[in-house]
């Protein structure tokens, strides 16, 4: 009865953080960039034609500009790390006191008693690797980033602006009137924000329908403000 009663505790973690935020920062402009430019030439131009082709070129530079920003991005994270790696190794040496100390006062902000710090400062820095790996992530906050990170990126961003750039723009693909293509696109792409709000919401651990609205509401806002903005502009 006792093992029966006894109800094996799992835990559950998210591990790709940074495709998430790759995916959302994608589809994010994706879905208000496109359906801004299309909107606001379906309210000068009753020809669907013109739309489709300067959102296909949006879609297209937006995409490569949104992936080649990712990129520099990750680069910039991991020349980060790479600079802070080497210095911390450098300290090791040089200023190996004040590096201690310093893993003292870290294990001191975790609340461990004073006769245990000297022995575990021991320990972490018998070895180099384990003091410097302590050193980036306790007292830098640093994670080494993935060697491919720079390239998935951009390859994750701008491919989910291409998705997300399709959506409001494929009613003028297959509606040759302009008014009534806009109608779909604005429902289209109010109906993909809240699908894609509750697939983020359930893939962080967020509550899916709350996330659901709120990233209809902020994209929807978004696209709204670029909306009116186009329409004053043309």
């Amino acid at each position: 009865m006792k093992n029966s009663a006894h109800k094996e505790h799992t835990e559950k973690h998210f591990a790709a953080p940074d495709l998430i935020r790759d995916i959302v920062i994608g589809m994010s402009d994706g879905l208000t960039v496109p359906f801004a430019l299309a909107a606001g030439l379906s309210g000068s131009t009753s020809s669907t034609n013109i739309v489709v082709i300067a959102g296909l070129a949006e879609i297209a530079a937006g995409s490569i500009a949104m992936g080649l920003g990712g990129y520099l991005a990750a680069r910039t994270d991991r020349e980060h790390y790479t600079n802070e790696l080497e210095r911390e190794r450098r300290e090791i040496i040089e200023v190996p006191d004040r590096e201690r100390e310093e893993v003292a006062d870290v294990l001191r902000s975790w609340g461990l008693r004073e006769p245990d710090i000297n022995s575990a400062v021991d320990a972490i820095i018998e070895d180099s690797d384990r003091w410097v790996d302590f050193m980036m992530k306790h007292e830098l906050g640093l994670e080494e980033p993935e060697p491919k990170r720079a390239r998935n990126s951009s390859l994750t961003i701008g491919l989910s602006y291409i998705v997300g750039g399709f959506i409001p723009l494929s009613p003028y693909i297959f509606i040759h009137q302009a008014n009534t293509a806009l109608l779909t696109s604005v429902i289209a792409t109010l109906i993909a924000l809240y699908i894609f709000g509750y697939v983020k919401g359930r893939f962080t651990g967020s509550r899916p329908f709350r996330s659901a609205w709120q990233t209809t509401l902020v994209g929807g806002l978004a696209a709204g403000m670029a909306f009116l903005i186009a329409k004053l502009i043309s």
